[in-house]
Parts: structure tokens; C-alpha cells; sequence
């Protein structure tokens, strides 16, 4: 019998007073009893509308309907078949704005929790499989594929499920990208991503760490003398963006970037890591997307008494998925909506020392569509702060363009490609944030399975 409640099953958490001194993962996932009540909430509709919402197109329906029948192997197994990723996916994708928008069961309720349940199926075969993969019989082909990000670990994962000889040629000390970086443990345990890509290695694809394409060696050299016949980039968007405001050089104002790196990558959090880290009082983190939420969470974790989200824009145009927004509050972080910062502060000693705001208000909608944010004359105050993250987006970084001739990319940096993913340069292809600068993991996903696909489809001649 289909379980007709309106709600889906709450996600079981730990307390807010508890976790914002802690760096274990907030969602703790469902047991076996609500993961099976909540699949019993899917009502496996006929067009499967839920799957249109999904852009690497997870047989959503399928591998619920695994769930019910208790093969959560099977229901694995289905997911696998088109993603690369589903214990990421589970934890990280908007399935609010994707997949579950387009549920049925949203219409007079909540939608089923798709994510939840991709999370539950994940983590349930990470726990109790251990068996590998078997190896795809080899197609004699060889590609490369630059970053180990979301659309790279894709591309590379389809591909090596075709017997496609992938080598992954990731810039810093470990494979992983934006997931290892830019993600905060509490949200992403980076174990969850090491099984991923312990999984993609167990397919044959081969990672190579330390290696910054455009400075040990070039895509023509990774063509022309190393023997690959399709190169993906998929180097992501990790160049930070400043406002370009006095003060912005003081001790104590990052990046969002930086910041996250320091903590997520370089272990800062732990007291085993003598990872150089602003330690503050109080904090202001400047802009309203996910990776503001993850920086702000940070900030409390790390010590900082008072932090701040500071956002041009008032609550209801925040970029950040509604859930990590509750989160942050639920932790303690305050909320400065319809709030701009014109100057940082420094004190004699060259460091941080308060942030002068303005207030704004909303006026007409600009080209994104939002309503563009207006200074309130005679609003100014001063916020007080030592430490300023700005989190204001990220660019592609310049190297791979600057060392490639032919590669075109668009006034923001991003690499132009067709509608097969493929760049100017032939068999040259890309991918996620490089081409549309910072999305979400599984847009980015979705791109580099596409290009795997067309990378197929040229080196096959169909």
C-alpha cells in the first residue's frame, strides 16, 4: 500500500547547540525503517516526471520501487548505472529546485525525498560492499581528463565504464576537487568522497596528483607526446571574486575559497594540523550562497563568537538551498539581509578592526531577473568585526586558456564549447564550472557525463 502522508520523513540531525562546535556530519541519515516508509511515499508515476528534473537522469522511480522489495543493492546498482556519484548526489545536489520540484506528491504535500533516499542506498552498500567493480574490457582508447571535481570524476567514471583508458590529472595533493575544498566536512565527510573515487579507481581510472595542466605540461603535450586522443577539462571555477572596496588587503578579510580550503583540505580544524587560519571573534562572511553558509558554519565551529551573513539582497532571493540557511540559523548565525559593505576598518596594527555597511533596498529586477539591490542614503553603520570572508562567486582560473592557443572562452572566462561539450580546439572538450563558472555539483555532473558521451561518440566514428 502507497503511504499517502503529506510529509516526508524528517531527516534525523544532531542538536544545533551540539554540532556548531563540531565538524561530524550534521544529517545522520535515515534508518532502514524510514527509508522504507518514505520509498512507500513514491507513487511510480507512469511518465516518471521526477527523472526530467535530474541532470544525469537517475532512474528515480526504479530504484525506489528497489527500496520497497528491501534490495537496496539493486536500488544501488539502478543509480550507478547513471551516476558516478550517489553518496555526493545524496548529500549535496538542490533536489529541492530539480528533481522533487518535479514530484508528483509536491502538489498537494511534500514531495517523496529523493535525495534522502539516494543517501540512504549509497551509504547502505558503502557499509556492507566491498566487493569491486568488475573492469570493462579495454576499447584500446585513451583519454585525459583534467580535474577530479564533480564533471570530471563523471566523465572520467563513464568513460571507464565503456573501457575507455582514463587518466584524471588533478592540480593539488589529492583527487577530489571542489568536493575536498570547497565543501564543508560537517555537510560532505571527504571519507564519502575517497570511496568514490576509491570506486572510479577500481574501474581502471588512473589519477594523477600534482599536476597543474598548463605548468607541468600542456594539453598539446598531453596530445601530442603522452598519446591522448580526447582531452575533457573540467578544472572548475576556483578563482575568487573581491568587491575591490578600501580595505580588502587587511589582515583578517579572505576569501571564501580560502578559507574553506584551509579548513576542509588542510585540516585546520584539527589539532593534529598546524594549519595557519584566522581565528576570530567576530566574523562577517559577505554574500548568500551555499558556500557563504558553509564559511559562516566554519566561523562558529572554529571559535568565532559572533558571526554575521552579510547579504545585498533580502532573505527570499538568497541563492543557498532553504535547508542550509535553517541550518545556519538553527547554529546560531545571524542574518544581515539587504546589507552592503562599503569599507573594511583597520586598526594601527594593519588587521580588521569593523566593516561600514549601508543598508539597501530592492528596486526594479536586473538582467538575472532579481530585483536590483539600492543604496538607502544615510543608512551607514559600522559592523563589528575582525575577520571578513568574501563570498561573492568564483571565475575559471586563467591558466589552461592562457597555455592553450585556440581554446576560446567568453568575456567571463569560461571555456566556449558546442552542443557536445566539445571547445574550440578539435577533440578537445568541457565542462561544468570552467564552462558556465560556479553551479551546483550536479549540473556539473551532468556536463561531464554529456561530454563523456559525445567523447564516445567522436573517437567511435558514429
Amino acid at each position: 500500500m502507497p503511504n499517502m502522508s503529506l510529509k516526508k520523513n524528517e531527516m534525523p540531525s544532531q542538536e544545533p547547540n551540539v554540532r556548531n562546535k563540531n565538524f561530524l556530519e550534521v544529517a545522520l541519515g535515515y534508518t532502514e525503517e524510514q527509508a522504507l516508509d518514505e520509498a512507500a511515499r513514491c507513487l511510480n508515476c507512469k511518465n516518471h516526471p521526477c527523472v526530467s528534473g535530474c541532470p544525469v537522469q537517475v532512474k528515480i522511480p526504479e530504484f525506489i520501487k528497489k527500496i520497497t522489495e528491501k534490495d537496496y543493492e539493486g536500488a544501488y546498482q539502478v543509480i550507478h548505472e547513471t551516476s558516478s556519484l550517489p553518496a555526493v548526489c545524496g548529500r549535496v545536489c538542490p533536489q529541492e529546485t530539480q528533481c522533487e520540484s518535479k514530484c508528483i506528491r509536491g502538489i498537494k504535500g511534500e514531495p517523496v525525498g529523493i535525495g534522502r533516499l539516494e543517501r540512504f542506498v549509497a551509504d547502505w552498500h558503502n557499509a556492507n560492499v566491498q566487493e569491486a567493480p568488475a573492469k570493462p574490457a579495454p576499447n584500446g582508447h585513451k583519454v585525459a581528463v583534467i580535474g577530479s571535481g564533480p564533471s570530471g570524476l563523471t566523465c572520467a567514471g563513464d568513460l571507464a565504464k565503456k573501457g575507455y583508458d582514463v587518466t584524471v590529472f588533478e592540480a593539488l595533493h589529492l583527487a577530489g576537487g571542489v568536493l575536498v575544498y570547497g565543501i564543508a566536512e560537517f555537510r560532505l565527510p571527504k571519507a564519502i568522497v575517497q570511496k568514490e573515487v576509491d570506486g572510479l579507481k577500481a574501474l581502471g581510472v588512473k589519477v594523477e596528483t600534482n599536476m597543474v595542466i598548463g605548468r607541468v605540461v600542456s594539453i598539446d603535450e598531453l596530445m601530442s607526446e603522452y598519446g591522448f586522443e580526447a582531452v575533457f577539462i573540467g578544472s572548475g571555477a576556483g578563482l575568487p571574486m573581491f568587491m575591490h572596496i578600501p580595505g580588502e588587503a587587511l589582515k583578517g578579510v579572505c576569501s571564501a575559497n580560502e578559507y574553506l580550503t584551509r579548513i576542509n583540505l588542510m585540516k585546520a580544524y584539527k589539532e593534529e594540523y598546524d594549519t595557519p587560519i584566522l581565528h576570530s571573534k567576530a566574523a562577517a562572511i559577505v554574500g548568500g550562497g551555499n558556500v557563504a553558509m558553509d564559511a559562516a558554519r566554519c566561523a562558529k565551529r572554529m571559535g568565532a563568537e559572533k558571526v554575521y551573513i552579510v547579504y545585498r539582497r533580502g532573505e527570499a532571493e538568497m541563492p543557498a538551498r532553504l535547508e542550509e540557511q535553517h541550518h545556519a540559523k538553527e547554529e546560531g548565525i545571524e542574518f544581515m539581509t539587504l546589507t552592503n559593505p562599503v569599507e573594511i576598518l583597520g586598526g594601527e596594527d594593519g588587521r580588521v578592526n569593523g566593516m561600514k555597511c549601508i543598508k539597501m533596498e530592492l528596486g526594479e529586477p536586473d538582467a538575472s531577473g532579481r530585483r536590483r539591490p539600492i543604496p538607502v542614503e544615510g543608512s551607514e553603520f559600522v559592523l563589528d568585526v575582525d575577520t571578513v570572508i568574501m563570498s561573492l562567486g568564483t571565475s575559471p582560473n586563467p591558466l589552461i586558456r592562457s597555455t592553450t592557443p585556440g581554446l576560446e572562452t567568453n568575456k567571463k572566462g569560461g571555456i566556449i564549447v558546442d552542443e557536445n561539450e566539445m571547445s574550440t580546439r578539435e577533440n578537445v572538450f568541457a565542462g561544468g564550472d570552467a564552462v558556465t563558472g560556479a553551479a551546483t555539483v550536479i549540473l556539473a555532473m551532468g556536463a561531464g557525463k554529456k561530454a563523456a558521451e559525445a567523447i564516445d561518440r567522436k573517437l567511435q566514428g558514429k
